[in-house]
């Protein structure tokens, strides 16, 4: 299937560098175009963070262009995809990890991967950033991975109170800051007239999922300037709710 593509990253109204990394990338093959969208949200002091999340841009770049040809060929391309992932991020976890055990200093980052092929969507998650689908509806694709929604899911705090909860930000899980990690796979079948939007917790703890279904409405989209300009406009909107952290979106709508 075709798709429309945007992305936009603001280093937000507080801090001085921004530690989120992007990644959009797009091929042609025999049966179609296929895509890789990445949000990552880098962590650690000075420029850790932005060096975590740039690592693993850079490593799943990589291996989309290595991989890609083949898989797309694959007549095990759901079995293969999966494994062949899980091994791209657990290669960079452990990148990441000796460079920081080396140097004496903590860093990591989120990623929430999107990768678009033929009639399907995989998406390969770690820590709080998060995929969605607006189509007839909006839907969360990803689970964040924090202490707080672990806490929710217990039933020991409210939805409400995670919102405002002080240790929203604590994660259970980064790539670089342990040596186990569990990667987060989905799947699903793509359907035409579908926007996917990947984000970093700095977009949406300031945005309500009905904001984002009403501006990310895929039948008022018609091409990649209307995207960009939804996205750019959201990002705007939390701005000035005066949230501090880097702000990053990511979308592609199915055609």
């Amino acid at each position: 299937m075709l798709f429309l593509t945007a992305h936009h990253t603001d280093v937000g109204i507080k801090k001085e560098t921004n530690q989120d990394a992007l990644l959009l990338k797009t091929a042609n093959t025999p049966k179609g175009p296929v895509g890789l969208f990445i949000v990552c949200d880098g962590m650690g002091g000075l420029s850790h963070g932005e060096l975590a999340s740039a690592t693993v841009i850079r490593g799943m770049a990589e291996w989309f262009d290595a991989q890609m040809p083949r898989l797309s060929r694959s007549e095990h391309i759901e079995e293969e995809i999966f494994s062949d992932l899980e091994k791209c991020i657990k290669y960079l976890n452990e990148k990441i990890l000796n460079y920081g055990e080396t140097r004496k200093v903590k860093l990591g980052t989120t990623m929430t991967a999107l990768l678009i092929i033929h009639d399907k969507y995989y998406i390969a998650h770690i820590g709080d950033s998060r995929a969605y689908s607006i189509s007839n509806s909006l839907n969360q694709l990803t689970k964040d991975q924090t202490l707080v929604a672990r806490e929710v899911a217990r039933g020991n705090i409210t939805e409400e109170q995670a919102k405002i909860d002080p240790r929203r930000n604590v994660l259970l899980q980064c790539v670089g800051a342990t040596k186990e990690i569990e990667v987060d796979f989905s799947k699903g079948d793509l359907h035409p007239d579908t926007v996917f939007m990947l984000c970093s917790d700095g977009f949406y703890h300031s945005i309500s999922e009905e904001e984002l279904a009403l501006n990310l409405n895929p039948e008022t989209i018609k091409n990649n300037q209307q995207l960009k300009g939804k996205v750019v406009q959201l990002v705007e909107l939390v701005k000035a709710r005066k949230e501090v952290d880097n702000i990053s979106v990511v979308a592609a709508k199915v055609l």
